[in-house]
């Protein structure tokens, strides 16, 4: 449907909802929205399921302002949302957006802003005429919350003049033949890094992640032919935030895409902290980055969030809907509609299909589902984890055990996700006395990742949300964590002689802080790290885990060997990903049951070794392709 074919539509279907006396007076392409003006704003959400109608005549998402003309004063506007919104929700800041009459409330208890089924919004919207939007005050302040909310009102006509392009590029006229998919992949597949996936049909293209190898330097194979040129992209997905799938986002910025990127609100925001970190490391190690800080700015421009369950268009031909994937904060598993009905795939991205501490177990009901595309990291047929309560049981033993001795234990964790998990266990034992109650400290982006999850609690599980936001019992916030905030910390953290425990990036210890605390404490007995994430092949954490006896650093441009006597201990269970069983289990209870299922990210014997099984097991067609096959989809 071109352009001017979705606009004559909308004005058909105003004309078919809308009784005379409410006059749309302008209409507009916003992305995947289209944007109705009107000076009746009252009467047109008064009276009745206008919206809905509308919507459901034209297929798309429709929102709905005030015509500019009709807005009251801001200082007005601001009196009468201080006296609707009840005092319990304690409001923070208020943000007048005039050329889309939005106003943002950001308070620190949302509901009580909203109203019970949103009836203080509506009373709002009636009185004022502005749109009102509510946005959570984080508990816990976070920088990149904070200058992502910043940077956003401050170039929000530039964000606005990209959306219209977007929704343009959407609604331009298909090829009439009849639709082919195909699914390529451009890096993971037979292998634990630089995620991509290349989705194409006849009308678009959208690319799926764009990952690092925390291994090495790899990169996704950009030179393939179906990529180029970049600005041929219709969309580009981002499932988490994780450097392996998001990592080399900016890199398409930096050489010529100019499109939209679609992902969840926290995603997006622990992108950006992910991204910055990613840039001053390279700085510090005096490299040469592939991309600097304006590019990361851009992105957070292109970014378009979207909540679990809503289905946006983002090409001629596809629709685009996430679902919770239960493995980090904010993130997805992306299920694609193509066509008018003609096919639907999934791609899994990381999967936790368990409860785990933070997070719900991954979705599993779907519309329709024909094929599935997902990850195999721990697909091989020994690789099976302890539930999380044995997990936890276990890090309490290793814990009381390195700290009854007097020694330090140091925690290399990736800075969202594991590590928000391990200061819950860490807080709940120690305060019911089952761990010694000694200093936890918190190294690297750690903290501002914390902060970042106490400020999008829809993400979190049930009853995590119930016990910070009900209960008034924030975990995160107990006097036993510590952030190391400076360098002079870390020091003297390092030559303290009480025991401590330390959690710190980066995860597979390629880098960061944590590098510091294991040269220290290393040639102690009495000392441990233990690891709670996988450790990729070729990373100094994976040669620990295999017995390293004695690793090298540079000091002073000369090579200092280190032994390695502290104990080591790994515990499986905190993956966020899914184990042999879980995922041999996530395919039996998915709903529908997809005809096909291609594996990714897996080493290439535990990749195998699960199609085998699911082939075996459910009849499956299922499929390891190699980086750069393509397979048809139909």
């Amino acid at each position: 449907m071109s352009y001017d074919s979705l606009l004559e539509q909308t004005q058909q279907a105003l004309r078919e909802v809308l009784p005379e006396t409410i006059e749309v007076t302008d209409i507009e392409l916003e992305g995947p929205h289209i944007v109705l003006y009107t000076k009746h704003l009252e009467a047109f959400l008064s009276g009745g399921d206008y919206l809905r109608q509308i919507a459901q005549r034209l297929r798309r998402r429709v929102l709905v302002r005030s015509d500019p003309a009709t807005l009251i004063d801001p200082k007005e506007a601001e009196r009468s949302i201080r006296e609707l919104i009840p005092a319990e929700a304690e409001i923070s800041a208020l943000f007048f957006e005039p050329e889309t009459g939005e106003v943002t409330i950001e308070a620190a208890n949302p509901g009580a802003a909203i109203g019970r089924q949103g009836a203080v919004l509506n009373e709002l919207k009636k009185r004022i005429g502005w749109v009102p939007t509510v946005q959570r005050t984080p508990p816990i302040p976070s920088k990149t919350v904070e200058e992502v909310r910043i940077h956003l009102r401050h170039h929000f006509e530039e964000r606005r003049t990209f959306l219209k392009k977007v929704g343009v590029r959407i609604a331009r006229d298909r090829l009439p033949e009849k639709i082919w998919a195909r699914n390529t992949a451009l890096g993971g597949y037979r292998e634990v890094g630089r995620s991509a996936h290349l989705l194409t049909t006849q009308n678009s293209k959208v690319l799926i992640d764009c990952g690092i190898d925390p291994g090495s330097d790899r990169t996704p194979f950009f030179n393939a032919p179906e990529l180029l040129p970049l600005d041929s992209l219709d969309a580009v997905v981002v499932t988490h935030a994780h450097l392996d799938h998001c990592g080399l986002i900016p890199v398409l910025l930096k050489y010529g895409y100019h499109g939209p990127v679609y992902c969840t609100a926290p995603t997006r925001d622990l992108m950006t902290l992910m991204l910055l970190d990613a840039i001053k490391v390279t700085n510090q190690e005096a490299r040469k980055g592939l991309y600097d800080s304006s590019h990361v700015r851009e992105l957070v421009n292109r970014t378009v969030p979207l909540r679990w369950g809503e289905t946006t268009d983002i090409a001629p031909d596809m629709r685009l809907t996430l679902h919770n994937a239960g493995h980090i904060l904010g993130s997805s598993m992306a299920h694609f509609h193509l066509g008018d009905g003609d096919y639907n795939l999934a791609y899994s991205g990381d999967i936790k299909f368990e409860r785990s501490w933070l997070f719900n177990p991954a979705a599993n009901r779907f519309p329709r589902l024909e094929t599935l595309i997902l990850e195999s990291t721990y697909g091989g047929y020994r690789d099976v984890q302890p539930p999380r309560q044995q997990a936890t049981e276990e890090l309490c033993a290793f814990a009381s055990k390195v700290v009854s001795r007097s020694g330090k234990l140091v925690v290399p964790v990736f800075a969202v996700g594991r590590s928000q998990e391990v200061m819950l266990v860490l807080e709940e034992k120690m305060r019911e006395g089952k761990i010694p109650r000694v200093p936890v400290y918190l190294d690297g982006m750690i903290f501002e990742a914390t902060a970042i999850h106490t400020a999008y609690p829809e993400y979190l599980n049930s009853a995590l949300r119930t016990q910070i936001f009900q209960q008034g019992d924030n975990p995160f916030l107990s006097d036993v964590f510590h952030r190391v905030d400076s360098a002079q910390m870390r020091y003297d953290i390092l030559d303290a002689k009480e025991p401590c425990i330390v959690l710190a990036t980066s995860g597979m210890m390629s880098g960061g802080p944590v590098m510091e605390y294991f040269r220290a404490w290393a040639p102690e007995e009495r000392n441990g790290i233990l690891f709670v994430g996988y450790q990729a092949d070729g990373t100094f954490g994976r040669r620990l885990q295999r017995g390293l006896g004695e690793a090298t650093f540079m000091d002073s441009g000369r090579p200092i060997s280190v032994g390695v006597r502290l104990e080591v201990a790994t515990i499986e269970g905190f993956s966020g990903h899914s184990d042999r069983v879980q995922l041999m289990n996530y395919i039996a209870s998915v709903d529908p049951r997809p005809s096909r299922v291609i594996l990714n990210h897996g080493e290439e014997s535990k990749a195998l070794d699960l199609a085998t099984s699911l082939h075996k097991r459910f009849n499956l067609e299922s499929r390891v392709p190699y980086n750069l096959e393509a397979v048809r989809l139909i």
